[in-house]
């Protein structure tokens, strides 16, 4: 477990649960909304140790006391993490059981009792109803840590009983200066890693920290180079290959994005010196000499739909189909 000083970025949120803390001021619910791997559970964990914490500084955790050392273990009789049974859906009877009926029963040994409920936009429903009711007339002691990445999938009576909190995309060199400082990441690493991440800081560590960096690199650039002269079988052997080697479709469509970026910037400007990819100016020259601003434009979005289509469950194939025919197209 780490201190709020050591999240990357997200100020303001800092500054409202820390001042939430100092100033005896804490909600009885927190709903906390940001992308995959954001951060949000790292920020929803460290809130909750300081808020048990029994010699807190500043609105830090002391890491010392005997209830931080049973946060950081994870083994904390009064932060309660909310499993659920069935994958993909936290039902009706997980809130039930998880919450509605221990939510009554007194902290152990704590302040609060604190319930982080990840992946909350996985409630059904009859989950969320459920939840809504203990929502609406909490005990004094208890504290609700929702953690979603939709709010689209919430029910708007859930929001309105929350204080609701938006991860922000971390600043470009904010997040190179962490990867190189603290993950000791070579600079040509992190430009490709801060580029590929958009912000994220979680995807920008995953990359980092994939001991297949070069070969995964070397792939993605490869299709790149060659995805003109390559029909959909072609396409569809070299991702299956690349999902072998850590990383998801979604992350590779990324990286896909980052090449395409680099090839509208250098199209626009003739300079090869802000580029990511610059080590391969001859192969992006060539691309953007082929292709008008639209079209590479429309070739970034259908990258963007394609990362959709499969979150939509979309079949891999038909959606390899439609994006290589619109990087043909255009």
């Amino acid at each position: 477990m780490a201190l709020f000083s050591e999240i990357i970025g997200q100020e303001q949120i800092k500054e409202q649960l820390k001042g939430a803390i100092l100033q005896n001021k804490v909600s009885h619910a927190y709903l906390i909304h940001g992308e995959m791997r954001s951060g949000k559970e790292f920020v929803a964990k460290i809130f909750a140790q300081a808020l048990q914490c029994e010699e807190a500084r500043e609105g830090e955790p002391c890491q010392e006391c005997r209830s931080c050392k049973q946060a950081i273990s994870g083994n904390h009789p009064d932060i309660i993490a909310v499993s659920h049974d069935m994958p993909n859906t936290i039902g009706v009877d997980d809130v039930r059981d998880k919450i509605n009926n221990t939510v009554l029963i007194k902290p152990y040994s704590s302040r609060y009792k604190i319930y982080i409920i990840e992946n909350a936009e996985k409630m059904t429903m009859q989950a969320q109803n459920a939840l809504l009711k203990t929502l609406e007339e909490p005990p004094a002691y208890a504290i609700f840590l929702l953690l979603t990445a939709s709010m689209e999938a919430m029910l708007p009576t859930i929001v309105s009983r929350c204080v609701v909190l938006h991860m922000k995309p971390v600043q470009d060199e904010e997040m190179r200066r962490y990867l190189m400082r603290d993950l000791k990441v070579p600079d040509y690493r992190a430009e490709i890693c801060v580029a590929f991440a958009r912000g994220n800081v979680g995807r920008a560590k995953a990359l980092a920290s994939n001991e297949d960096f070069d070969k995964i690199r070397q792939a993605a650039l490869s299709l790149m180079k060659n995805i003109f002269d390559m029909d959909t079988a072609e396409v569809m052997d070299a991702i299956n290959d690349i999902k072998k080697d850590g990383l998801d479709i979604s992350d590779y469509l990324d990286i896909m994005s980052v090449w395409y970026r680099d090839v509208l910037l250098f199209k626009a400007t003739h300079d090869m010196n802000h580029l990511i990819f610059r080590d391969e100016i001859q192969s992006i020259k060539k691309v953007a000499q082929h292709s008008d601003y639209e079209g590479i434009e429309e070739v970034i979005n259908a990258l963007e739909k394609a990362k959709n289509r499969l979150a939509s469950k979309v079949s891999l194939e038909l959606t390899i189909e439609l994006l290589l025919l619109t990087i043909k197209e255009n």
